[in-house]
């Protein structure tokens, strides 16, 4: 997801291989050449951009499909764990889509987030809660954004609250489209509510 035309609103960068670096050279005297050789392969290993109050546009062919903003955001620049590319969001991140009138489709909290370059895979985790257009809410504590299959998974407890108040489903674990218009949980419990046509209550876009 992060391949796409951006735009970044940062208050700072601060990149902390030159922190490492700026420790190094400052007690060169009180070390041998070892150890020298030893801080600058850490330095290399745990090279991270770190930037402050991130607002991120993504755009396709001129349309803006999601806004992302974080209070901190790291980028990992290690090629010896495969980290390379990787966006970390350890205090917590929001993104809201839009849809192809540029209204909000949908909108994910999280206190915590992961984005993997090799993958495109973004997970969300510790109190995710995905609000939908129409109103429903999504509360785990765990969920996966596949763009690349198109769908949301998890493995663990997910509860589906209905709009208006129509009812809920739970499960241990579920996959869903990214519209959640094909929703397929395990081991679901739930109640819902008809509307005066006597139909059941949807959640999806």
């Amino acid at each position: 997801m992060f391949s796409t035309k951006r735009k970044y609103k940062i208050s700072s960068i601060l990149p902390l291989s030159i922190l490492l670096l700026g420790a190094i050279l400052s007690s060169a005297c009180e070390n041998d050449m070892k150890d020298i050789d030893r801080m600058a392969n850490i330095q290399q290993e745990e090279a991270v951009d770190i930037s402050k109050d991130v607002i991120v546009v993504y755009s396709d062919s001129a349309r803006v499909k999601a806004e992302l903003t974080a209070p901190e955001m790291r980028v990992y620049h290690d090629t010896t764990n495969r980290t390379q590319g990787d966006y970390e969001f350890k205090k917590g991140v929001k993104i809201i889509f839009f849809d192809e009138q540029a209204k909000e489709s949908q909108r994910i909290t999280s206190k915590y987030a992961k984005q993997y370059a090799e993958t495109g895979l973004i997970e969300f985790r510790q109190n995710v809660i995905l609000t939908m257009a129409n109103g429903s809410i999504v509360r785990t504590e765990e969920l996966f954004y596949d763009e690349k299959g198109a769908k949301y998974y998890n493995t663990q407890p997910i509860t589906i609250e209905f709009t208006e108040g129509r009812g809920h489903l739970s499960g241990t674990s579920f996959t869903s489209d990214l519209d959640f218009n094909r929703v397929d949980f395990t081991e679901s419990t739930g109640l819902y509510y008809f509307d005066a046509n006597k139909k059941i209550p949807g959640f999806g876009n």
